[in-house]
């Protein structure tokens, strides 16, 4: 070839090798994906998550919800509505009532199991509730028995805590038929020890005797005895003694129950000895109720 047309011919060749170079090059190189679709949720706003369990339309209360027993008296006199740490022991004190009555009025197959929101009849069944503020009535009538001096034993269907430890009953001269009407009892002091807490209608529902362990504790009136245990939560082994329609008396914080449930009781006999349960110290903790409502014992006790 003339020398002329080399070099003619040589930019040609190198810009078809550079051309050829370059495709070369391209079919070499692996062509990028395209960047996953992410669902992001916005600013400030969190997904709900899809819940297999989910009901179809959220918020639907249930149609077939049982009520609770007794709901249809709610705010009835002579019923009460069950609060949070309510026992039906303490139902039947704050009444006036006997806890068995309750069982038997309402119907209770579980003494222990009893619902917040459930609602108990309060007074017997038959009775006119708006006069219960005047003169609660009971179902029968307080009749005395002769004490048999055998050892006193739990009752088997008392609520979860009502037993307490039980010493044989104490003999006593046979008892009068307590009264069932609204006469005022004859009323004695419930220990020898003196006074060391009086009564406050808020924080002191009694009167709080300081004694020794073991220091007799005497029923202040005749009556029966409608409660001996420990379940109600702050009294200890308690005692309770109905008086009338009217009355009754609760003895608290003692170390040994001498009187088993509807046993009749006489003024000054011995039913129990002091103690501490429930307590920091040894003491007794006595209460009247008139009506189921806190009185002060110290109005109605005789002058010492």
């Amino acid at each position: 070839m003339h020398p002329q047309n080399t070099r003619s011919f040589r930019p040609l060749q190198v810009l078809l090798t550079v051309a050829l170079i370059a495709g070369l090059s391209a079919c070499s190189v692996t062509p990028r994906r395209a960047a996953p679709v992410e669902d992001r949720p916005i600013s400030g706003v969190r997904p709900v998550a899809p819940s297999a369990s989910a009901p179809t339309q959220a918020a639907s209360a249930p149609t077939d919800a049982k009520p609770l027993p007794g709901a249809e008296n709610a705010g009835k006199p002579g019923y009460y509505t069950v609060k949070s740490g309510d026992t039906l022991i303490r139902i039947a004190l704050d009444n006036g009532q006997n806890w068995r009555d309750l069982v038997k009025w309402n119907g209770l197959d579980k003494p222990n199991v009893i619902e917040v929101g459930q609602v108990l009849r309060v007074v017997p069944p038959g009775v006119d509730p708006t006069a219960v503020a005047t003169r609660p009535v009971t179902t029968g009538k307080v009749e005395t028995r002769p004490l048999d001096g055998k050892p006193v034993a739990g009752a088997a269907s008392a609520p979860a805590g009502a037993s307490a430890p039980i010493a044989p009953a104490t003999p006593a001269p046979a008892a009068t038929a307590a009264r069932d009407s609204d006469d005022e009892p004859a009323w004695g002091w419930p220990v020898g020890s003196p006074v060391s807490a009086g009564f406050d209608e808020q924080r002191n529902k009694g009167l709080d005797f300081n004694g020794k362990a073991g220091e007799p504790v005497l029923a202040a009136a005749d009556g029966r005895v409608m409660y001996a245990g420990s379940g109600l939560r702050g009294y200890g082994n308690m005692v309770i003694i109905k008086h009338n329609n009217s009355y009754l008396t609760a003895y608290a914080h003692n170390q040994t129950l001498l009187v088993k449930e509807d046993q009749a009781v006489r003024k000054g006999q011995k039913i129990a000895e002091m103690g501490s349960s429930d307590a920091d110290q040894v003491m007794l903790h006595f209460e009247v109720r008139k009506q189921g409502k806190p009185i002060d014992p110290s109005k109605l006790l005789p002058a010492r």
